[in-house]
């Protein structure tokens, strides 16, 4: 099937009992057991599995072509349960532009327990000079949050392989509309569902998909078992609700996004504008190979530094001034402040995540809000 034909139904299946045409929130706890001890449909306790969580994990496998997806009650309890797979003293490389939460948590949690190198992975240089006997796990992102930068998946994939080495890829920017990393040989997908699956700020998710049924995946499903930091069954409802439209919504993120990067682009107060789909992009090339369209986050520099940066940030009208991306509402946002002290992004760059508004007006509104 076609992604748009996924999207609607390899996460929704007929009510047997009513006929209801929408597959309905089933929000018990627990499931009663058969006389001879069995469950009618395998549903013990919903911590383990829910018929709602069941769905959406369908649905998130297929659409990013792995075997199976766990979701989670966050991106950030998604990524800690990779990090909690691993036995201790795994060495991880991680890419330097790494989303701050998840550094932040492997700083701030995993510090004793796992070694972690945070470099330009796309480096292949670079990168084989920290591979170590104890690296188990690459960790990449494309596009990277907030620099967009584009780590070449497929060159990543084969170092890797070189050394039994797995490799994991946060596909939030992208999505599996515009990028399908299982396809291009990694080992596990991560999301943050809050950002485009849920697409309209209101529900809070994560999920990983894997390439195989492995022992390694079987270790993170036990992870999302006793850690328990799962989905409610409304929020899992919710998502696949949401991820019907995902194919239409994320064609016009892209359109608006890759007009809103030209225009900016060509602005004299602009000094950079950071967008794989720009041919300007220092991996535009690896980016048009790898990615089936462009994504709609962009971040631009501005010429007269943070001062001018917050003039812009508060001089928007349409544009929300908000952390997080992917609602269908324009975002824009001053990262290194929300990133804190030892934040490595530069203090004249503000990230936008574009809506679905009419182009017109976001351009107008950033056009008044730069005069």
């Amino acid at each position: 099937m076609k992604t748009e034909t996924i999207a609607i139904h390899a996460g929704n299946h007929t009510d047997n009992t009513t006929g209801a045409v929408i597959q309905p929130i089933t929000m018990s706890t627990t499931f009663e057991r058969m006389e001879d001890g069995s469950f009618r449909e395998g549903y013990i306790y919903s911590r383990a599995a829910n018929p709602n969580r069941t769905s959406l994990e369908n649905v998130l496998a297929k659409l990013e072509g792995g075997a199976d997806a766990a979701a989670f009650s966050s991106g950030n309890a998604a990524g800690m349960a990779v990090f909690q797979s691993l036995k201790p003293g795994t060495h991880i490389i991680a890419p330097d532009d790494m989303y701050h939460g998840l550094r932040n948590q492997l700083k701030n949690l995993f510090t004793g327990i796992l070694e972690f190198d945070f470099i330009n992975v796309d480096d292949s240089d670079i990168l084989k000079a920290h591979i170590k006997p104890n690296t188990g796990l690459i960790w990449i992102e494309t596009p990277s949050n907030p620099l967009l930068k584009v780590t070449d998946i497929k060159k990543i994939v084969a170092i890797a392989r070189q050394h039994n080495i797995k490799v994991a890829c946060d596909n939030t920017f992208a999505t599996p509309i515009c990028q399908q990393p299982i396809a291009l040989g990694a080992d596990l997908v991560m999301h943050s569902t809050t950002k485009y699956f849920g697409g309209h700020s209101d529900l809070m998710g994560g999920a990983l998909i894997t390439a195989e049924n492995s022992d390694w995946w079987q270790k993170i499903r036990d992870v999302q078992t006793y850690g328990g930091a799962i989905p409610s069954p409304m929020d899992c409802y919710y998502l696949v609700r949401s991820i019907k439209t995902l194919p239409y919504r994320m064609r016009g993120h892209v359109h608006n996004a890759q007009l809103l990067a030209g225009f900016l682009n060509k602005h004299p107060k602009v000094e950079q504008v950071l967008y794989p789909g720009l041919p300007s992009h220092p991996n535009h090339a690896v980016a048009k190979d790898q990615m089936i369209s462009f994504g709609a986050v962009l971040s631009f520099l501005l010429k007269g530094g943070r001062d001018e940066a917050n003039r812009v940030v508060n001089k928007v009208q349409l544009f929300t001034r908000a952390t997080s991306l992917g609602g269908v509402e324009s975002l824009i946002e001053h990262r290194a402040t929300v990133e804190g002290p030892d934040t490595q992004t530069p203090f004249n760059l503000l990230r936008v995540s574009v809506g679905l508004e009419h182009i017109d007006d976001l351009i107008a509104d950033l056009e008044q809000a730069l005069a």
